[in-house]
């Protein structure tokens, strides 16, 4: 495969991680952090704690009953049982006459909920949908922004959308807090989704993948997810010590801040800066990185003169979504991609689901869920650079899938099998937490720059379509309740089997041009691998031809 042998001799002087690189790095994450707190806010600012009907005549007021047992004599005239022995808190019973009738107004209890967007707007029973909504609009705004933020990021540059980006979501985060009306609401909330969780975090990890070296891309890149893990955490952590929902809506959006000196503190990536045909500001840069890693002075005029003879020759092209669906390989590679984002996203919300309502705190229980990610980080971290991008993600997608079907099928009628399929579903979350975080640093290192972003983007946006169409497929149950999850295990272990069909990327020159991404990795699949068969090397001549 062709490179720009110039630009990456000219990326050679920085080393794979000095310090320049760490300063940066320790910068761009900072981004990961926000995307994940931003993500889960409204797990806790719009929380349902239990809830009941108001009861007239015995609850006084509804503070009263807040502070008050929900078990007692009097209740039990008024609160119908659930089939499972809990209270129906959408209906009270008539003692004259026995009717269940649902309810006009509610008491919630107060344990760990005081105060949410669910409480004051009764969001609950049949204006449930409400919340669901609400959720809906962020994630819908974490899919258009995957991909026209991934799209401008490589128009415009990194830096740029970033910075951007870090400012709308810390006005946003705040001002989402003070939203009096519930469509409103949902408006601000979904450019609250295409801002704090989309463009920045993007963004900031192709800055992160086009400056380290490619034995560093690994550690980087998961310790990408590790930190949107901290932003999970971070939502356990204020949601515990700040229980009222303005303030902690507050809280959450200046995490904002963090950001915000980052225009004056972070570069724009030397790569696209070649790309784009401003080399003497690539070359400048790196001169800068080399002295703060302490290495031997760079023949600037050398590689301006080489960078100004290929922008002589370059056409000026823009390149769009549409570009990586017009050749055959680039094609094949981003839709065997663009299905492995879905179905990790997939299996992962599936399997959240089937770990039931754990008993106890929801803070330390949300703290925990983003906790036990870190560990299948810190393996996947220590064998990617060992057995490859490719059959590391193939092999945890598999497995993650066989576990999320086994799960479905173990009984849980005795505390043997609850505890039985409660190890089986942590054990495909491990498994797909990794593959999940895999998927990220391989989609980076498959495309060119010129649409790495966007590849990213598109990437992201098919794993948010897969979250917001988690929820309904999991009313297939109403048919039978171990279709949703054969559902999600077949689309896990099918894209597992597909990702075989990818080019390994260990240790190879991440790809430049586009004729650089057509090229690469053609007729390397895990099949040729294993049969002895070298990849084919052809050439595939791309017409530079703008595409609307």
């Amino acid at each position: 495969m062709a490179v720009d042998e110039d630009l990456e001799q000219l990326m050679g002087h920085l080393g794979e991680f000095g310090k320049y690189q760490m300063r940066q790095f320790l910068l761009h994450i900072l981004a990961a952090l926000t995307a994940g707190l931003h993500m889960l806010t409204f797990v806790t600012v719009a929380a349902v704690p239990e809830h009941r009907c108001l009861i007239p005549d015995v609850d006084v007021n509804a503070s009263a009953s807040l502070a008050s047992s929900w078990d007692t004599e009097e209740l039990r005239r008024w609160v119908p049982r659930r089939e499972d022995g809990s209270w129906d808190g959408c209906h009270m019973l008539d003692p004259a006459t026995n009717a269940s009738l649902p309810c006009e107004s509610w008491v919630y209890d107060s344990t760990y909920y005081t105060s949410s967007r669910s409480i004051e707007w009764d969001l609950v029973c049949g204006r449930r949908w409400m919340g669901a909504v609400a959720q809906a609009a962020y994630m819908f705004g974490v899919f258009a922004g995957a991909v026209t933020l991934g799209s401008l990021a490589d128009k415009y540059g990194r830096k740029t959308i970033f910075y951007i980006c870090a400012v709308l979501q810390l006005i946003l985060g705040v001002a989402v807090a003070f939203v009096p009306e519930f469509w409103t609401l949902l408006v601000v909330r979904f450019f609250y989704g295409v801002f704090g969780s989309a463009g920045a975090y993007i963004t900031g990890f192709v800055l992160t993948m086009e400056l380290v070296g490619p034995s560093k891309r690994t550690a980087c890149g998961i310790t990408f997810q590790g930190f949107f893990a901290g932003g999970v955490m971070l939502v356990a952590f204020w949601g515990y010590f700040i229980r009222e929902r303005v303030l902690l809506q507050v809280v959450y959006g200046l995490h904002g801040l963090l950001l915000v000196g980052h225009w004056w503190l972070i570069d724009e990536s030397p790569r696209w800066l070649w790309s784009q045909g401003r080399v003497t500001e690539a070359v400048t840069i790196v001169e800068k990185a080399v002295r703060v890693n302490g290495g031997e002075a760079i023949d600037t005029a050398h590689y301006v003169s080489k960078g100004k003879s290929q922008e002589r020759q370059r056409e000026d092209v823009a390149y769009g979504i549409s570009d990586l669906f017009r050749t055959p390989n680039m094609r094949a590679k981003m839709l065997n991609c663009c299905l492995n984002w879905f179905a990790n996203s997939l299996c992962y919300y599936g399997l959240s689901l089937n770990t039931g309502k754990l008993a106890g705190d929801p803070f330390i229980i949300l703290f925990l869920v983003g906790l036990v990610e870190i560990p299948s980080y810190v393996v996947t971290i220590l064998l990617m650079d060992r057995t490859g991008r490719r059959s590391l993600i193939s092999a945890m997608m598999i497995l993650g899938g066989v576990a999320t079907l086994a799960a479905a099928f173990i009984p849980q009628t005795t505390s043997a099998g609850n505890a039985s399929a409660t190890t089986v579903v942590m054990i495909g979350k491990f498994m797909i937490a990794g593959s999940f975080a895999i998927i990220y640093n391989y989609t980076a290192e498959l495309f060119p720059t010129p649409v790495r972003n966007t590849a990213l983007g598109v990437g992201s946006m098919c794993a948010r379509l897969s979250g917001a169409l988690t929820p309904l497929i999991t009313l297939l149950d109403s048919l039978d309740k171990t279709l949703p999850t054969v559902i999600f295990a077949t689309i896990a272990v099918t894209s597992g089997l597909l990702s075989l069909l990818l080019p390994e990327t260990l240790n190879q020159p991440m790809p430049q041009s586009m004729e650089d991404g057509e090229q690469f990795g053609k007729g390397d699949t895990a099949c040729a691998s294993c049969f002895g068969r070298k990849p084919v090397d052809q050439k595939y001549e791309i017409p530079l031809t703008t595409v609307d």
